[in-house]
């Protein structure tokens, strides 16, 4: 698996993921006719133009997705048992087609689980940059992790 155990996260550790992705219209559309969000500002071309950034903008919640999704595989992939939210959330600088967006993860901080046994809670602070260097977007969530032994004692089993 390529995530990490509760136990493997360490404070402060900061992990630049290799994983990065342009974004291309097609993923924006597709994007907004998938979650019916049919703001002109995102998939009308003519209107736009007509904008204060002269050009369509990218979904932010698709820009969301790509980061979270692009951070899970050197963090919670095969390792986690959910996402427990979201806590806070900006876009400090638009997204727009051709933008490259790479992460940065820093572990804010983790904690026992109070209610279960094989996991505890991982504070992540995720950041995606554009090839400018510009954070795009800036969030906090926190993650449910499954404990190396609860996993390693299933599969002895």
């Amino acid at each position: 698996m390529a995530g990490l155990y509760y136990e493997e996260f360490e404070e402060g550790a900061v992990i630049e993921h290799g994983t990065r992705r342009t974004v291309t219209e097609s993923d924006n559309i597709t994007f907004c006719a998938m979650t019916l969000n049919l703001a002109p500002l995102h998939i009308d071309a003519e209107y736009a133009k007509a904008s204060i950034y002269g050009q369509p903008l990218v979904n932010s919640l698709y820009t969301l997705g790509l980061v979270t999704g692009i951070s899970m595989q050197d963090t919670t992939q095969g390792t986690t048992l959910g996402n427990l939210g979201f806590q806070e959330t900006t876009f400090p600088k638009p997204v727009f087609y051709g933008d490259t967006i790479r992460v940065r993860t820093e572990i804010v901080s983790k904690r026992e689980s109070k209610s279960r046994t094989d996991s505890g809670i991982v504070f992540f602070r995720h950041l995606g940059i554009n090839q400018r260097d510009e954070i795009v977007v800036d969030c906090r969530r926190a993650g449910l992790m499954f404990k190396r032994a609860a996993v390693e004692g299933v599969h002895a089993a």
